[in-house]
């Protein structure tokens, strides 16, 4: 008689809560949340290390990313939440404005920007917007 498989449903990071902060909105507030991820990451590489180097840079350069942005274009405060999934990390970040991301080309003689969304979707195994009337969230599940 053959039995089903039985999948261990415990995280290897268990003991990693999720990490969930509000900021301001400021400029510095960018710097903030790149600080508060690179905590919560080692944190998480203490009990489950990256498969890659590179992941843990990703995720940093996704959270700064996704926090200059909602600098630059949401006004008012922002939260950021991190968790470790399965298998990855998951990236939220809330701010105040319902307007989702679109991708704008690069031209860099005209002073740059525009690369942001682009390299979202690159280092993201998936990303998404949840829009409503107090503002969106960005969601990045990628790879650790």
């Amino acid at each position: 008689m053959a039995t089903e498989p039985r999948w261990d449903d415990t995280l290897p990071a268990q003991g990693i809560p999720p990490c969930t902060t509000g900021f301001a909105g400021e400029p510095h507030d960018v710097t903030g949340a790149r600080l508060v991820a690179e905590r919560y990451l080692r944190d998480l590489a203490r009990v489950s290390p990256p498969a890659s180097r590179e992941h843990w840079h990703d995720v940093l350069l996704v959270v700064t990313e996704l926090a200059a942005n909602a600098v630059q274009y949401a006004p008012g405060p922002f939260r950021l939440r991190i968790r470790r999934t399965y298998d990855g990390v998951h990236v939220t970040l809330h701010d105040t404005s319902s307007t989702a991301p679109e991708p704008r080309p690069f031209r860099p003689s005209q002073g740059g920007g525009g690369i942001g969304w682009h390299l979202m979707q690159a280092l993201c195994d998936q990303v998404s917007v949840v829009t409503d009337e107090q503002g969106k969230d960005v969601h990045a599940f990628m790879p650790w």
